[in-house]
């Protein structure tokens, strides 16, 4: 398999056939150069030779990637990102083995869904990623920034005085802003002043890290719209166990971009998958993580909708590692 051929093409997918010839080229790949996936698959006992669409491929539980390297290459990684985790335990690690595959996921995911990177400023309010160091969020976002053409751009850790005063400078200048916030900063934000914020998409990257109460993401949106005066809140599903990304630009419903697929797992037989506006777990395909697992069961619970979009319901309640369990058994 010619790697850089793979993620020149997969960024250009226009055809659910044209999805499913490179989801099984991943799987071969990785089932023959994953250890860990590989011996995943053997002990789902599943028939290899059975496998002719991307529904057939075993997914591997995202737990993996906190007890084991879950990697389908044999050199030295060059850098790892780590989850966020609140506790600063039992975090996930993704073992990098080529950056520029990463980065140009996530700018032609972010430039498909948006525009060109160079024309916005990017306004970071992210404290909680960047003391936990090795993000992949605040890795994407420091390149962004580096691609916009406006000097305001950057990361603000807590200097919310700065940021109000970098918003109005971007809102009297017509500048395209794009605000990237943890929740308990947002909130801190419009706790100090209410603003009217009509060139700007505001991104809020989810949690309360143990900062404030966690509330219902509709009424969250709705109080962070009325304090920033924007219409609506825009948002991003991604993991640092992920090297693509989907996109919400409102009302919480998220868009793949070609080279990801997010499937609906029922929550009694996560061999099965169930229809559309069932709830379900998430299963995400990322073409993009040729060098790790291109095929993740998360602890999300999740339901498609019928334009092919798909919302958060939250996560399962008290997430296992049965995955890692069998592994030790085995």
């Amino acid at each position: 398999m010619d790697i850089e051929v793979f993620t020149n093409k997969i960024f250009n997918i226009s055809s659910e056939d044209e999805f499913n010839y490179f989801a099984l080229e991943a799987f071969m790949f990785q089932y023959e150069n994953n250890q860990v996936y590989n011996r995943w698959c053997r002990l789902m006992q599943k028939d290899i030779s059975s496998i002719k669409h991307y529904t057939d491929i075993p997914f591997l539980p995202i737990s993996f990637f906190k007890t084991h390297r879950v990697v389908s290459f044999s050199e030295q990684e060059i850098h790892f990102f780590k989850s966020s985790g609140t506790s600063g335990k039992d975090t996930s690690k993704h073992f990098i083995h080529n950056l520029d595959i990463y980065e140009k996921s996530f700018t032609n995911n972010f430039e498909s869904f948006f525009s060109k990177a160079e024309d916005y400023c990017f306004i970071a309010l992210l404290p909680n990623y960047i003391s936990q160091g090795n993000s992949s969020l605040v890795y994407m976002i420091d390149n962004l920034i580096k691609k916009s053409r406006f000097k305001e751009s950057g990361f603000f850790n807590e200097n919310l005085g700065d940021v109000i005063s970098t918003l109005k400078h971007c809102q009297e200048n017509n500048i395209k802003t794009i605000l990237f916030g943890v929740t308990y900063a947002l909130l801190d934000l419009i706790d100090i002043e209410n603003l009217e914020l009509k060139n700007t998409i505001v991104f809020e990257t989810g949690g309360m890290k143990g900062r404030r109460k966690e509330i219902l993401r509709e009424e969250l949106h709705k109080i962070l719209c009325k304090g920033l005066g924007v219409d609506s809140i825009a948002s991003e599903y991604g993991m640092c166990e992920l090297f693509s990304q989907a996109y919400s630009k409102k009302d919480g419903i998220f868009y793949t971009p070609s080279q990801m697929r997010v499937l609906i797992r029922d929550t009694y037989d996560p061999l099965s998958y169930v229809g559309e506006n069932k709830t379900g777990g998430i299963n995400v395909i990322d073409l993009a993580n040729i060098y790790s697992c291109c095929f993740i069961e998360t602890e999300d619970l999740g339901k498609k909708h019928t334009d092919g979009g798909f919302e958060i319901m939250g996560r399962f309640d008290n997430s296992l590692t049965r995955g890692c369990n069998l592994m030790y058994e085995n």
